[in-house]
């Protein structure tokens, strides 16, 4: 089999069989630059304008699409043992380190803000798993990372894809009209936040959500 048609299969979730008229989605990263003062805390967020065929006029983490040059792109450290074995539930060592890569190279395109270059994937903490629903012409299989906004360096910026960059505060994100998957990963942030630093090391499972039906583990 080519290269290039391996590659471009690694990108497409594989795991549904396919279905007429159901799209199979892309994996995809986003990440949660944060910023915790006491029990405040902020997140970085964009509005998608308009124009978008995915979330139009929505708020939304910086992330995106996984692509080929991810999958093998140079790091300065590579992800830490538990972000590894908690991505590698649903995703193979090739595609764990791409989709690292991915939501560095998102949050640097959509911000500004750099994890370092190449970048320092150490600093990456897994979240969560949420899949696009089956009617959606769009779907992704997106993985959410979080990151300390002291490892983040730039100049906010980026490329105009997402508009009023910020960092949010969690209870005016909240307070507004949010996608559902955009608020439960929000909320499980919080409770994630609240964790000691033992309990993020013992973690095993991870929260998946599908279909939008709430959290399970994985």
């Amino acid at each position: 089999m080519p290269e290039d048609h391996v590659l471009h299969a690694e990108l497409i979730d594989q795991s549904e069989p396919p279905r007429e008229g159901v799209v199979q989605p892309r994996h995809a990263a986003s990440l949660l630059a944060c910023r915790q003062d006491g029990a405040r805390i902020s997140v970085m967020m964009g509005m998608r304008g308009a124009k978008h065929r995915f979330m139009p006029n929505r708020l939304v983490f910086p992330g995106g699409a996984v692509d080929r040059i991810d999958l093998d792109a140079r790091c300065a450290s590579p992800l830490t043992p538990v972000a590894e074995r908690l991505l590698r539930k649903s995703a193979s060592a090739h595609l764990a380190h791409g989709l690292g890569m991915a939501a560095a190279r998102e949050l640097q395109e959509e911000t500004g803000l750099s994890l370092g270059d190449p970048p320092y994937l150490h600093v990456l903490h897994y979240l969560a798993r949420a899949v696009t629903p089956p009617n959606s012409p769009i779907r992704f299989n997106a993985r959410f990372f979080v990151v300390d906004a002291v490892h983040v360096s730039g100049e906010l910026g980026g490329d105009g894809e997402l508009e009023n960059l910020r960092f949010y505060p969690m209870e005016e994100a909240l307070a507004l009209d949010l996608a559902s998957p955009t608020r439960r990963v929000l909320e499980r942030l919080r409770l994630w936040l609240d964790m000691s630093d033992a309990e993020r090391e013992a973690q095993t499972h991870a929260p998946l959500m599908l279909r939008d039906q709430g959290w399970r583990m994985e």
